[in-house]
């Protein structure tokens, strides 16, 4: 009696642990809420952006590409000893400052529209990495779609593990009373004593199900574990005429050719490998360019004079006769100073500007320019492959897709049927075994049934709704419930 006893207190424990395990309270999340808080936290998505971001920075840099290069420079310094001024290119003697300013400007007049090949391959690059960004949102959404129907799936387990633990209880308490009165033998007892402990066993392993649906879900949404997480439970009326709309697998591939990421982004990159091979095409041929160059100089070794003053007279060797008198020349003594040339003067004076067509005409470089041509011809044979595998391998997961929700439909049908007439006779077998006309084996494999009919039922309900999702995702069709 006191083992029975320990039995009763184990049930009422485990009911009152996993009731409080479950009820935390927190506002309840929607199927739409934890796609888009996976959408908006994921990992994966962070790095798609990145990239897409990364992308859209190399196609807005070949844009700018086209402009003209312009750039200026200029070095100060002092030289000592003999050296060339560099404003009069003369020899000197002795210590001086110097300054030189330089700028010059080249742009791209006519190559074979080189930039403009590099650009359309980048402008592609950037569609096919928002594709890839589209369909990496689009498989998170139904991964978080998977996990919330296996949640419910879950939860619907644990509500009927709950159920039969409560049935068991109660007929195990209903049996010692009969015991007691003599209705039923010890083994009676025992076996429904057996079948209530394998049902507590059964609730438990459901109730780590509803667990770890519940982890797995807050992994797939990048959700912190510590996180209050309570899902909304909505009512799923089963319509089976409703839910597979689209009666040709044809109409559905067609429909997914349109928007599944996969093959957007493949054809795309198609394009791009063919705009490749245009821009490696035009490196073989001349290239025109026009280019100009500016530039000055300073030095304090460029002077002029900046005053002058006569300071005597000196007599030279030449005699002048005049009226057969012998004068001797005298010729004047200056004194002048020198002052550095001013740094404008000197600037303007000495600016100079070049201005140049010039055509650059590859002869040879080791093949490699003809090698990067021949490769992004096999590089566009390459990603046609590609597109074809990428629909050959759609067309099969669209196909597969319809006849597994074919078959789910079939199931759930199936399943249905036989759980309403397991359903029935284990209502008929709870009479005839109060009235004592059928042994407890019998009773009790007759209740296993009916309880197993209906975790199958709830098995075959979730997975039909999980492949009619599928359909709607290669449909391009909202994914909600």
């Amino acid at each position: 009696m006191k083992f029975k006893l320990h039995l009763l207190l184990i049930v009422f424990f485990l009911h009152l642990w996993c009731a409080s395990a479950l009820a935390i309270p927190n506002s309840k999340w929607t199927l739409q809420a934890c796609v888009q808080y996976a959408l908006d936290h994921n990992i994966q998505i962070k790095q798609s952006e990145l990239n897409k971001r990364l992308q859209s920075l190399t196609y807005q840099q070949s844009q700018l590409a086209q402009l003209p290069n312009f750039n200026t420079g200029t070095n100060y310094g002092r030289s000592y000893g003999r050296s060339v001024d560099p404003t009069s290119n003369q020899f000197v003697n002795g210590s001086y400052d110097f300054l030189n300013l330089s700028g010059n400007a080249d742009v791209l007049l006519f190559g074979w529209f080189q930039k403009r090949s590099l650009i359309q391959k980048n402008k592609h690059l950037l569609s096919a990495a928002s594709a890839d960004y589209d369909q990496l949102k689009d498989d998170i959404s139904l991964n978080i779609a998977t996990g919330y129907l296996r949640y419910l799936l879950a939860n619907e387990q644990l509500d009927i593990a709950q159920k039969q633990v409560d049935f068991s209880l109660k007929q195990y308490q209903q049996s010692i009373s009969f015991e007691q009165a003599g209705r039923l033998t010890v083994l009676n007892v025992a076996q429904l004593h057996a079948q209530l402990a394998n049902d507590s066993v059964a609730y438990i392993a459901s109730f780590n199900e509803v667990n770890n649906a519940h982890i797995d879900l807050k992994v797939l949404m990048n959700l912190d574990f510590s996180e209050p997480f309570v899902l909304d439970i909505p009512s799923l009326a089963m319509n089976v005429s409703s839910l597979l709309t689209a009666k040709d697998p044809q109409v559905i591939f067609e429909a997914a050719l349109q928007h599944v990421g996969t093959i957007k982004s493949a054809q795309i990159k198609e394009q791009a490998a063919i705009k490749n091979f245009k821009y490696a095409r035009s490196l073989l041929l001349p290239q025109f360019s026009l280019s100009a160059q500016f530039g000055s100089t300073y030095a304090t070794s460029y002077k002029q004079i900046a005053d002058v003053s006569v300071a005597g007279t000196s007599t030279t060797p030449y005699l002048v006769n005049i009226n057969n008198v012998d004068y001797p020349v005298l010729t004047p003594k200056y004194n002048y100073t020198t002052a550095v040339i001013p740094f404008n003067t000197q600037v303007d004076n000495n600016f100079r500007q070049t201005i140049a067509l010039s055509a650059s005409i590859p002869l040879f470089n080791a093949f490699q320019s003809r090698t990067a041509v021949q490769q992004s011809k096999i590089a566009i044979q390459q990603q046609q492959l590609l597109v074809d595998a990428a629909q050959v391998k759609l067309k099969q997961d669209v196909y597969k897709a319809y006849q597994d929700a074919k078959q789910a439909i079939m199931k759930y049908t199936a399943s249905a049927i036989a759980y309403q007439a397991s359903e029935s006779a284990f209502e008929i077998a709870k009479k005839r075994f109060d009235l004592g006309l059928i042994n407890t084996v019998e009773y009790l494999n007759t209740q296993n049934a009916a309880f197993k009919a209906n975790g199958t039922m709830l098995i075959a309900k979730y997975e039909l709704l999980f492949k009619t999702k599928i359909i709607d995702y290669y449909l391009g069709n909202k994914i909600e419930l």
